[in-house]
């Protein structure tokens, strides 16, 4: 820590040691800032010598010195290089040396852009900016200009971290996974096509959410999940206490398929809206209200006994509806056995439709991908934005844990 602030420090005074030198009085904004102003100059000046000490420490030494005979390598002039900075362009002389063994870090060989205008792009996109709305953003605000092919190619190189982060080792257990897909227009042979978007997201034992992969296929469907599940078995989690979806059919098998001893949990959301899907303007009220009653009954026998009264109450007009609830009460009524505090948790697939919202936003702008990696690339990165929130875990966290330690032994609830 000493260390990092005296570095600092010694940066510090160097540029207050540069600016000392400037007369600023007089400047205009534009011979500050504008395209050929102070800061373009000093920016430029600053990659030639760092390119000129890249090329010293290289070879091993100082330029014009006599170290350097014999020594069966040497400097070899220059090559002029135009490069994107930040918010301008700039032109340089790299050096060369007689072997072209000489690979600069601070600008990379055949890269005609500063890590730092690429991290600009990366941004811009992982945000939804398509990539002609990156292109007149950078000519209107900075003055460069770019081809969607180049941001393009910028934004490629986010797929090798994709592959990484798709592939990554995953821990052992979790408490809670929500599974559900959301809708992206794709293209198949050049056609328009609709595609799912298969999202995982685990609560760890810590209690904080971790996306576990993204899968893509053309439509949601059991079968697919339990592909999906395979492979984040094969990815290392042996074991999740509770899995939360909709109530797709045959997925609650397809989860038990993978993992016989996980409980399932339908969302009561989803629920509610199918239920209500053919119901009357004039009895949407009165029916919510009477969902309600058993959703948020203290106990699953008070829940069963609002079911019944419901059943009892609307049965004659809406039948479907206590058939669906009473179908599937095993994996409707799952969160009954936890404390209020951590019920909605499990009862909704809230936290990953909430992620899904994200999602979106930087889906819309687009009319279709043209391939499944441009589908990856962008949700990634809104992955990656969205993750960095996830600071704290669930609220009440330490009583779920307990409880999950009753319901399913010690052995299998960690950090107890």
């Amino acid at each position: 820590m000493a260390m990092a602030r005296k570095k600092k420090e010694k940066e510090k005074d160097i540029i207050d040691q540069l600016l000392d030198n400037i007369d600023f009085r007089g400047l205009t904004q534009d011979e500050v800032v504008g395209q050929d102003g102070l800061i373009k100059q000093l920016t430029g000046r600053i990659l030639q010598r760092a390119l000129e000490a890249e090329m010293t420490e290289h070879l091993g030494y100082e330029k014009n010195s006599n170290a350097g005979d014999n020594s069966g390598n040497s400097r070899n002039g220059h090559t002029e290089k135009t490069v994107l900075l930040e918010n301008q362009e700039t032109t340089i002389d790299v050096p060369r040396d007689r072997n072209g063994s000489f690979e600069p870090i601070i600008v990379p060989k055949h890269e005609k852009r500063a890590p730092l205008f690429n991290d600009q792009i990366i941004s811009m996109y992982s945000f939804g900016m398509s990539d002609r709305d990156i292109k007149r953003h950078l000519e209107k605000i900075y003055n460069v200009e770019v081809s969607p092919d180049l941001i393009s190619r910028v934004t490629n190189a986010v797929l090798e971290e994709v592959r990484e982060w798709q592939n990554r080792p995953l821990d052992q257990s979790y408490a809670i996974l929500y599974l559900d897909a959301l809708v992206v227009k794709g293209r198949i042979d050049g056609k328009s096509s609709i595609k799912s978007v298969y999202v995982a997201l685990g609560v760890n034992f810590e209690g904080k959410k971790e996306v576990l992969g993204l899968w893509i296929a053309q439509s949601e469907g059991a079968k697919f999940w339990m592909g999906v599940l395979t492979e984040i078995k094969n990815r290392g989690v042996q074991d999740i206490l509770i899995a939360c979806m909709d109530g797709l059919s045959g997925f609650p098998e397809a989860v038990h398929a993978v993992y016989p001893q996980t409980r399932v949990q339908l969302c009561i959301v989803h629920m509610v809206r199918n239920s209500t899907k053919f119901v009357s303007y004039k009895d949407l009220k009165k029916i919510c209200a009477g969902l309600k009653e058993i959703y948020s009954a203290a106990s699953e026998e008070s829940g069963r006994a609002a079911l019944e009264e419901f059943g009892n109450h609307w049965n004659g007009k809406y039948p479907m509806i206590y058939q669906s609830w009473d179908r599937h009460w095993e994996n409707l009524s799952e969160f009954f056995k936890y404390p209020p505090e951590i019920r909605k948790a499990i009862y909704t697939t809230n936290a990953v439709e909430s992620l899904n919202y994200q999602l979106r936003k930087v889906t819309k702008n687009r009319s279709s991908f043209s391939t499944d990696d441009a589908i990856f690339k962008i949700l990634y990165l809104a992955i990656r934005n969205a993750s960095e929130k996830w600071t704290m875990p669930i609220r009440d966290w330490g009583r779920a844990l307990n409880q999950f330690a009753i319901e399913f032994g010690k052995e299998r609830v960690p950090f107890l």
